[in-house]
């Protein structure tokens, strides 16, 4: 079973993203700021991070910096999420900027988020 880390401060979204990936079989952890997704992430191994970029504490920006930059998390395939209800291209540059590796604007379009980590999660076990 997959693991993914749905880091999102918005505790309604968190839950219905956990809940929707759990009923897809995936094993999910929670965050609410950019510092718990950093140690969840360092203690746990994710399979794939769902980013929220605005987060308190430490943004998702910065958070996704410093887990590429870390030997141990940095293949991790990091999918960034934005509260901009269109797909802006400088949110989805300033996301690939700070080493994301997809982008999904809110509200997410749930079939096309499954599909990126799909692929992620596909190309992962190709590499093994």
């Amino acid at each position: 079973m997959s693991l993914i880390l749905v880091v999102e401060d918005d505790v309604l979204l968190q839950e219905v993203l956990a809940e929707r990936l759990r009923l897809r079989d995936y094993e999910v952890l929670v965050c609410g700021d950019g510092q718990h997704a950093i140690d969840t992430a360092l203690v746990n191994m994710p399979d794939v991070i769902l980013m929220d970029m605005h987060l308190p504490v430490l943004s998702g920006w910065e958070a996704t910096q410093k887990l590429k930059s870390h030997p141990e998390t940095k293949r991790i395939p990091v999918i960034a999420l934005t509260a901009h209800s269109t797909f802006m291209l400088d949110d989805r540059q300033k996301s690939l900027d700070a080493g994301c590796d997809d982008h999904e604007p809110k509200p997410v379009n749930f079939d096309r988020l499954i599909r990126k980590i799909e692929q992620f999660i596909a190309s992962q076990s190709a590499a093994e």
